[in-house]
């Protein structure tokens, strides 16, 4: 397995560390345009990663745009402080940063333009959970823009479900949050690091009005970790980058830096130029010695059993637990209690130091009045990502490493998304091509 260390040396946002990820492993890139295909909700966004050299590093560039709006969405960090404006509809250059700024409508400005339709951050995470992509990007997109909308809803003293983002501002922050997703579900790193953050300096103009560098929502992301202030100012650290930091990290308290094999780094960039330093994130991959069968860690089990709430409302329940940053996974099965009644078990895998929340969130999220914890160890076998283009169809495969050798499993959901074919006759003519293929072609 994988440690993945970023090193936020310019600063971060959803663009960079995409870019920096697609330069650790540029074998990627094709398959995160056929994810990037699957979300309706940024249907007419196109994507270029370009190698990009500042003059003292080499690296490479995530660079969105939407073919309605004309826009693009260059997220540049590191200015001198002065202000920006979030109407998007201007078309102009993110000259800050300003992926992931959200806002609420009771906290709409005067000045600011109504014209736009808004997208609440409940629309877009009942989308993303009927995307066509799997499981593990859609919990890790969903967990990302969580992260998001509690630290705005926070700011302006009002609740997640009800944070909304620009009709037009919305596609770009989709586009680097399902970005990041997809990627970090193909790494299946067992760990997230973080470097010291630079906090920047001055001042953003939003649709609140001009507000301090590092915004709100941002200081909020970031506690924790570890910031240092390197006199260089603007905004160096966007809020979907802390969301990105906040979701992967959380837990890097734990990590031991002993026994791990550097493997490679990489940098991904903004187009902004900063004085004295890159503006690059950097990524260290590390490899444990053990990573060739399997690894183990340890992980809380939270318990319970439910019989008087809706099946639609612990559906709704359930996905919102699992879209938790903290949590791993949630099964639920049917079981018998007193009396005769049909209940349903509830189990929660969830990182041992947030037992105590995820807890809670049980007790908010749901009708039981108490819940079981224990603190179990468990085997992960190493895992990666790897895609075949056939016929023009891009196909995703998981291959996992196992005690007696290698085994590739096709992503279902890739099968659904080809038009006229149903996910049999896909399957049966997938295979068909691969048998002419050589067998080393799957990684």
């Amino acid at each position: 397995m994988l440690d993945i260390h970023l090193d936020p040396l310019g600063g971060i946002s959803g663009d960079i560390f995409v870019a920096a990820i697609l330069d650790l492993r540029p074998d990627l890139e094709t398959g995160l345009r056929a994810a990037l295909a699957l979300c309706p909700m940024i249907g007419e966004v196109e994507c270029d990663v370009i190698d990009h050299h500042d003059g003292v590093l080499t690296g490479r560039r995530f660079i969105v745009r939407h073919a309605k709006h004309g826009e693009d969405h260059a997220h540049d960090h590191g200015h001198d402080g002065h202000d920006h404006s979030h109407d998007h509809h201007s078309g102009h250059e993110h000259q800050h940063g300003t992926d992931g700024h959200i806002h609420t409508h009771a906290d709409h400005s005067p000045a600011v333009d109504h014209h736009h339709e808004h997208v609440a951050w409940r629309d877009i995470r009942n989308a993303l959970a009927e995307f066509q992509l799997d499981g593990e990007t859609i919990r890790h997109a969903i967990g990302i823009f969580q992260r998001l909308a509690e630290a705005e809803a926070r700011v302006h003293g009002t609740h997640p479900d009800d944070v909304a983002f620009h009709e037009v501002g919305a596609w770009d922050s989709i586009a680097d949050i399902v970005s990041a997703a997809w990627l970090v579900a193909q790494l299946g790193a067992a760990r997230w690091t973080a470097g010291p953050v630079p906090l920047g300096s001055g001042r953003v103009r939003t649709a609140h009005g001009l507000l301090p560098v590092p915004a709100p929502a941002t200081v909020h992301l970031l506690r924790e970790f570890e910031v240092i202030d390197d006199g260089i100012g603007g905004e160096r650290v966007t809020p979907t980058g802390a969301a990105i930091l906040s979701y992967l990290c959380n837990d890097q308290k734990v990590v031991g830096r002993h026994g791990r094999r550097l493997i490679s780094s990489s940098h991904g960039f903004g187009s902004k130029r900063l004085q004295g330093v890159s503006n690059c994130l950097r990524v260290l991959a590390f490899e444990r010695p053990d990573a060739a069968q399997s690894s183990g860690d340890r992980v809380a089990v939270l318990e319970c059993e439910i019989d008087d709430q809706t099946g639609e409302d612990l559906a709704q329940a359930i996905d919102r637990l699992r879209g938790r940053a903290d949590v791993y996974d949630v099964v639920q099965a049917p079981v018998f209690g007193k009396k005769g009644r049909m209940m349903t078990h509830l189990r929660v895998l969830a990182a041992t130091d947030a037992k105590e929340e995820v807890a809670a969130a049980i007790l908010d999220e749901t009708t039981s009045i108490g819940v079981r914890m224990t603190t179990t160890e468990r085997m992960t076998l190493r895992r990666e990502a790897a895609t075949v283009e056939h016929e023009g169809t891009v196909y995703a495969f998981k291959i996992v490493e196992r005690p007696s050798g290698s085994t590739a499993k096709l992503e279902a959901d890739m099968l659904t998304s080809i038009e006229g074919v149903g996910p049999r006759n896909a399957l049966r003519r997938l295979l068909d091509g691969l048998l002419r293929q050589k067998r080393g072609e799957l990684r």
